[in-house]
């Protein structure tokens, strides 16, 4: 790894977990590649144990490749897992070093559809000076997810616009912000499950700032090749899918009454 950048030249690094057992992602990742080495300086990609193990010949096809640098993530709670991936590449990048924190299936999604152009000019456009950045879902990416993932999550947004007068996704899916600054928030947050992603965002809410963007639509219609108003319909029909956003919104919505509590 080059440490001796000019930051001026610092290109951003893009940061994803990659936990994919079954082998399904990969292929997507391999169609992405060339758009993810003309807008990033380096991918760093999180890898759980069981991924190492079933998926072998992918995950050396990815060592061998100098553009990406796997980071061995613990077994665990994905709360857990999250810190581990963003507290060990915060801490080998240089300060200034934009890290893009995302998700491979929506980058995929993104980059595999008509959003392409429009995911990599929003990329681009980001500046140093520009970030933290959180870009959420616009009304229109929202429209194309099931109502029940919507009302749901909506209801953390809700309570932290309450609670401080500012409309946040804090189950947010990409997030820019400096390696320094991450490595400044990351201590605080102890959650370690999915509400672990609104304890950053609490820890950067005085300075980040926000961009609606429809690539946010729903991915995996397009992921699973299935049509969108049937999965739809299914995801809304199911008190299991219900029951799997509420057990990580309620728990967003206690961190934030927690850390408002907590404030002198």
């Amino acid at each position: 790894m080059n440490l001796l950048w000019n930051e001026s030249d610092m290109r951003p690094a893009i940061v994803m977990p990659l936990y994919d057992p079954d082998g399904s992602m990969f292929p997507h990742l391999e169609a992405i590649t060339p758009s993810l080495r003309g807008m990033f300086d380096r991918a760093y990609l999180g890898v759980i144990g069981l991924t190492r193990e079933n998926q072998q010949a992918n995950v050396a096809s990815l060592e061998a490749d100098q553009f990406f640098d796997l980071i061995s993530i613990p077994a665990g709670d994905v709360g857990e897992q999250f810190l581990s991936l963003y507290s060990q590449v915060a801490s080998i990048c240089p300060a200034e070093q934009v890290l893009h924190l995302c998700f491979l299936d929506r980058v995929a999604f993104a980059l595999e559809t008509d959003y392409r152009d429009q995911f990599m000019r929003d990329v681009k456009a980001v500046a140093a000076e520009e970030v933290p950045l959180l870009f959420q879902r616009s009304e229109m990416a929202w429209s194309t997810h099931p109502d029940n993932y919507h009302e749901i999550e909506h209801l953390a947004t809700r309570v932290g616009e309450l609670l401080f007068g500012r409309v946040l996704d804090f189950t947010w899916c990409h997030l820019a912000v400096k390696a320094a600054n991450l490595c400044d928030v990351l201590p605080s947050v102890k959650d370690p499950g999915l509400s672990m992603l609104a304890e950053i965002l609490l820890g950067l809410i005085e300075e980040v700032e926000t961009k609606d963007v429809d690539w946010l639509a729903w991915e995996d219609p397009f992921l699973e090749s299935r049509s969108q108003d049937v999965l739809k319909r299914e995801r809304e029909e199911s008190a299991q899918e219900t029951r799997k956003r509420l057990s990580y919104v309620v728990p967003t919505m206690r961190v934030l009454m927690d850390w408002v509590d907590e404030r002198p």
